[in-house]
């Protein structure tokens, strides 16, 4: 279990229950491209927040942008994976040809759905981490 803490308005804290994994807490945090660079002391690991620059929010929105892209291949990936359970489905005989088509449409569907809501998503997030 981690606790967190902000005793300053930018600065968080994380402990340890278990103090045997700082060490990988502090490498994740600096592997997760956040632009944060933790302060370690041996039980207390400190996060500065930097100042919301123009700079620093056009490299948040990157990362936003690369999370939704991530988002839209996976989406993507799912179609096709339902897609191949499909045309398997109806090389087995276990399905209609016109099943099959309906099905696709219905995959496809889901998928436009899914890949709309993300970029309404990002949108918005991109508005407000730009806004002042």
């Amino acid at each position: 279990m981690v606790g967190q803490f902000a005793p300053e308005p930018r600065l968080l804290t994380v402990q340890p229950h278990d103090p045997s994994i700082l060490q990988d807490i502090d490498r994740a945090l600096r592997e997760s491209k956040l632009g944060i660079n933790p302060a370690n002391d041996g039980r207390i690991i400190r996060l500065p927040i930097p100042e919301l620059s123009e700079e620093r929010r056009r490299d948040l929105v990157k990362i936003i942008k690369d999370m939704a892209e991530q988002g839209r291949v996976r989406v993507r990936g799912a179609r096709k994976d339902a897609i191949d359970k499909l045309k398997a489905a109806l090389k087995a005989s276990t399905i209609t040809e016109d099943q099959f088509h309906d099905h696709e449409k219905e995959v496809q569907n889901l998928t436009d759905k899914h890949v709309k809501s993300i970029d309404g998503h990002l949108a918005a997030k991109e508005k407000d981490v730009m806004t002042v």
